[in-house]
């Protein structure tokens, strides 16, 4: 039987100021799973075309941040799952932004984060 789930995409906003962003990962929820992961995918060449003097090994360890709270691991491990997924979708104003988040229906949650990577990151 499908499940609902949620989903936003991570980006990366090298500028904020100017607005322009890259699509660099997806998160995906399912409450009934109780199951929360995030998948990455940073093209260094692409975002420096935003900005050139962009620190990707910043970035990358923003990411690696955002990951294990997905994990649970980290300052954010007594967190439940829907909490996590809500503080990670909160709007902020940093190198690091999602996408508002999206729902749909799913029999495998894992197969939507990898589709979503494939169609919306790494395109």
């Amino acid at each position: 039987m499908p499940h609902v789930f949620e989903y936003a995409l991570v980006r990366a906003v090298p500028r904020p100021e100017r607005g322009e962003f890259m699509n660099v990962g997806a998160i995906v929820y399912c409450a009934p799973l109780r199951f929360l992961r995030c998948a990455v995918a940073v093209d260094a060449d692409r975002l420096h075309a935003l900005d050139p003097a962009l620190d990707v090994e910043v970035l990358e360890d923003a990411l690696r941040s955002l990951c294990q709270a997905c994990e649970g691991t980290g300052p954010m491990a007594q967190s439940s799952v829907g909490q996590r997924f809500r503080w990670l979708t909160a709007p902020r104003s940093t190198i690091l932004q999602t996408s508002p988040a999206h729902t749909g229906l799913t029999d495998d949650p894992a197969a939507e984060l990898t589709r979503l990577v494939s169609t919306q990151v790494r395109i």
